[in-house]
């Protein structure tokens, strides 16, 4: 009887150390796809001279692109069940929901003032894979097709682990940043920043930072309470 309760306990206790991620870790984590989000930014208007105001779908295409290939990476490394999912399978995984997710973020899209027409096709379809590299992508890459850690997770707004955090908090504050930058759009100030997507990128972006600071204080205090039980 003791060896098969020992065989169930050992997935439990390798989900909990990919759970608890050491802080420093999930910081360099979050530094790395800020980063990845300036660095997409630079070379936008450094070497194509594209500004996100002037030229929004070349400039959404470069940003999206560069902080996807960062975060991908990054967030197969906290893969559940790294015994059974090797890292480039999870890296697979977050290829396939890139789409997926700009196919769910697109309504919302709608929703939140995009205009509909071909001429605003591509502008719609890059800020949604944006949207996707946000939300949907560091979750694919953790979780898979899991409907019950996506469902708690997006669902339930319910983490449970380091790992959690810092997929469900940044994922949230980009939606609610979007929404919020959706607010001047209808205003009749005549601003070039007031045109589909401008504002409601810049609010999702400052959302999605906001939600990795908010996460990674969590992720401190969630540790710290741990150990303390713990001890």
């Amino acid at each position: 009887m003791q060896k098969p309760l020992q065989q169930r306990k050992a997935p439990e206790s390798k989900n909990a150390a990919v759970s608890l991620a050491s802080p420093l870790k999930l910081l360099l984590l979050h530094l790395t796809c800020g980063l990845g989000l300036a660095s997409g930014f630079w070379v936008a208007f450094n070497f194509y001279s594209f500004t996100l105001i002037q030229n929004s779908t070349e400039t959404l295409l470069i940003v999206w692109a560069v902080e996807a290939s960062i975060v991908i990476p990054l967030y197969s490394l906290f893969r559940r069940n790294p015994d059974q999912c090797s890292y480039v399978k999870a890296i697979v995984r977050g290829l396939l929901g890139l789409p997926a997710g700009a196919l769910v973020n697109a309504p919302g899209a709608i929703v939140l003032g995009a205009p509909v027409g071909i001429q605003h096709f591509p502008k719609t379809v890059h800020w949604s894979l944006l949207m996707s590299v946000f939300t949907f992508v560091p979750a694919a890459s953790v979780y898979g097709s899991s409907w019950a850690d996506w469902h708690r997770i997006f669902a339930h707004t319910k983490p449970v682990g380091s790992t959690d955090f810092i997929i469900c908090l940044p994922a949230h504050g980009a939606v609610i940043g979007a929404w919020f930058g959706a607010w001047p759009m209808p205003l009749d100030w005549e601003r070039p920043w007031q045109d589909w997507p401008v504002c409601v990128t810049y609010g999702a972006i400052l959302g999605y930072l906001i939600g990795m600071v908010v996460s990674f204080g969590f992720v401190v205090f969630h540790n710290r309470r741990h150990h303390g039980k713990g001890d």
